[in-house]
């Protein structure tokens, strides 16, 4: 295989070294290989010259070989070659580099020189030649080894060029893959130095992290003052590194601490807490500034209002009057405390001009109908409690209401007003109650009493002087014993009288008056009921006995109970509360008695007709006269007359006219009416009156 690369390659060269045959070679150069190889030689050091730009065309041949020719022509094409203008600088090849220094010498050399000159070079190139076929003799493998290097090399060089194609095709991905390596390395590099960075401030970072621990500690140890602090520190945080994640759920940790916090301080203010705990708490809620003033006033009352409802909701209701006992003490301290608490932590003086772009609020507003609605839950926990029954207690518990009430007069919420009615209405329901379970009862007595079994009674156990009541005492009349029935009913309203005297306000007469004369009208209809059911039955001794029955009834009890109101309801009092003087008292009616004439006609019916005595001459002389009013002086004679109506006992409406005395006398007890004093009427400085221009025109 190598003998055959090596023929190969000298075939090649014999064929491209044919040129050189016809230049003669001397009588030394022998065909073959050998001189082959010389001439590819020779080729090879030519053709550096034959690199060189066209010359013009050579001169007519002179008869020299065509070798010379050639070498001729390329020696004039390269001597007279002209450089284009402005043509950039191109690098000479090895063989060039000595010509220059060579052309000088051979210009300076004389024609005989010259003419020795190609003879000199032929020998010269003959000598080169030889050496050159010595050279190759002498080391042919060399040159043999060299081919093969060079087809080895081109072979590489093919192999390198298509290493370099499929590198240049694997660059773009390699140049991406490089870009995103230097992508990551950048991001590599900066986590490492936010990793210096946040190794260099671990303390600080550690501090900042360890800040919702610490909130939660604060809060759960109840040291609110270091976590309103910390509130303060992470709100500013908050504003400076709001888009930071740790910084946003460092901020939602606090705010769920926050909340347990507000939650703890509201809870505080529903215990038994005292004022300087309140101050302190109120002081937490608005630092965090969670509230406004009103919802934190609404806050406050709200949070004291769930625990004295738990403090009432506590008491036993078992017993009313244990229970309204307690109430009405729990309600005083604790409703008290609470007043004061509240007046001193908020202020309750409005700002003459609110806040711009506020509506004003009536901030006093808050408390005081808070206040109203706490007086009127008592108000209806009381009237509750009455209404179940306290039994005789009821001025006890008046008494304690009332001081409970004046006790709220130095806040400014005195209730004591509302207690009249409430307590008016529950004396009057326990009067009408006991007065229907009297009638009741009667009427129960009535239905299996017997006319028949009184004679026993009657035969001598009373005496005859005892058959009416005593002037001037209050005893019950003897005679009602003979008569169970009326007795027992009897016993039944008086024992409801004592129950009203323990709290028998005078506004109530009337109303007591009624219900009494509502009682003995149904009295009175048992006994007609009594009297149909029997009166066919009836003996003359037992008629007789049925009219004692109702004498007694309308002569001895009926005024006897007009005796008791009269004595539970003084007229002086009465007359007081109505601003009239006592002798006026009645054209207003029957305020505090029963209408005796009505009920007797009720009995008219059954009763035998009563014949009618006149008054003897000395019950005449017995019955009180009006004295005469005497006036030692008369009154300016500005004053005009006054003229007053009145009714007289039979109804009928008379009126009379006076002047003077008598007549400021007059206008003084009708200013009394209108609820007018004469210091209204007056100048202060010299007590003069001066309402008579008005009253005169």
């Amino acid at each position: 295989m190598r003998t055959a690369s090596r023929d190969h390659r000298v075939g090649l060269l014999e064929t491209r070294a044919v040129p050189r045959k016809d230049h003669g070679g001397g009588p030394g150069d022998q065909s073959g290989p050998l001189s082959c190889h010389s001439d590819h030689f020779l080729v090879h050091v030519e053709a550096p010259m034959a690199t060189s730009e066209e010359p013009p065309p050579p001169p007519p041949s002179s008869g020299l070989p065509g070798g010379a020719d050639l070498e001729e022509a390329s020696l004039l094409a390269w001597l007279f070659r002209r450089s284009p203008p402005q043509a950039q600088p191109q690098p000479q090849p090895a063989g060039e580099a000595e010509l220059p220094a060579y052309l000088s010498a051979l210009s300076g050399l004389g024609l005989e020189a010259l003419r020795r000159e190609p003879g000199r070079l032929a020998e010269e190139r003959a000598q080169l030649g030889a050496q050159t076929r010595a050279l190759a003799f002498a080391h042919y493998k060399t040159f043999i080894r060299s081919a093969e290097c060079t087809a080895q090399t081109r072979r590489g060089f093919g192999g390198i060029e298509q290493g370099l194609d499929r590198l240049l095709g694997r660059l773009p991905p390699f140049a991406e893959t490089c870009r995103n390596f230097t992508h990551k390395a950048e991001q590599i590099a900066q986590s490492r130095r936010m990793n210096n960075l946040t190794l260099n401030r671990h303390t600080e970072i550690l501090e900042i992290l360890e800040i919702p621990q610490l909130m939660d500690t604060c809060v759960r140890n109840s040291y609110y003052e270091e976590a309103l602090e910390l509130v303060a520190y992470v709100r500013r945080l908050e504003k400076k590194h709001a888009t930071i994640p740790v910084i946003q759920g460092i901020v939602a940790e606090v705010r769920q601490s926050t909340q347990l916090m507000l939650t703890q301080l509201i809870q505080q203010l529903r215990t038994n807490i005292q004022l300087p705990a309140c101050l302190r708490v109120i002081g937490y809620l608005r630092c965090m500034d969670v509230f406004t003033e009103a919802e934190l006033r609404v806050t406050f009352l709200q949070a004291r209002d769930t625990w004295l409802r738990s403090i009432l909701a506590a008491i036993p209701d078992g017993d009313p009057y244990v229970h309204i006992t307690k109430t009405i003490e729990a309600c005083r301290v604790h409703l008290f405390d609470i007043i004061t608490q509240y007046r001193a932590i908020f202020a309750d003086e409005e700002p003459l001009v609110p806040p711009p772009g506020q509506e004003a609020l009536n901030e006093s507003a808050i408390f005081h109908g808070w206040v109203l609605q706490k007086v009127s839950q008592f108000l209806l926990v009381l009237e509750q409690d009455l209404q179940r029954g306290v039994g005789g207690r009821l001025d006890s518990l008046l008494g304690q209401c009332m001081y409970f009430g004046l006790s709220f007069s130095r806040v400014g919420a005195d209730f004591r007003g509302q207690l009249v009615p409430i307590f008016q209405r529950v004396a009057l329901l326990t009067f009408q109650k006991a007065t229907q379970e009297a009638v009741n009862k009667f009427q129960e007595e009535m239905n299996s009493y017997t006319l028949i079994s009184a004679p026993a009674l009657l035969g001598g156990s009373v005496p005859a002087a005892m058959s009416s009541a005593q002037p001037g005492t209050l005893q019950p009349p003897m005679v009602l014993l003979d008569f169970p029935p009326l007795a027992c009913f009897l016993n039944n309203i008086l024992a409801a009288f004592n129950d009203l005297r323990l709290c028998c306000p005078v506004a109530l007469a009337p109303d007591v008056a009624a219900t009494l004369e509502e009682a003995l009208r149904q009295v009175a209809k048992v006994i007609l009921a009594f009297h149909q059911a029997e009166v066919m039955a009836f003996s003359c001794r037992e008629q007789g006995l049925f009219v004692q029955f109702c004498m007694a009834f309308l002569e001895d009890l009926v005024p006897y109970l007009n005796r008791c109101l009269q004595l539970l309801f003084p007229s002086a009092q009465v007359a007081q509360a109505l601003g009239v003087p006592p002798p006026q008292l009645h054209k207003y009616g029957n305020l505090c008695c029963v209408d005796e004439h009505a009920i007797q006609e009720q009995l008219a019916l059954v009763l035998p007709e009563k014949e009618t005595v006149p008054p003897l001459p000395e019950e005449k002389e017995l019955l009180p006269e009006t004295p005469p009013l005497l006036l030692d002086s008369e009154p300016p004679a500005s004053e005009p007359p006054a003229s007053e109506q009145e009714a007289e006992p039979t109804g009928e409406q008379t009126s009379w006219q006076a002047d003077g005395w008598a007549a400021r006398i007059i206008q003084h007890e009708m200013d009394h009416l209108r609820g007018v004093l004469y210091i209204d009427k007056m100048d202060s400085n010299t007590f003069v009156n001066v309402q008579w221009a008005t009253v005169n025109d």
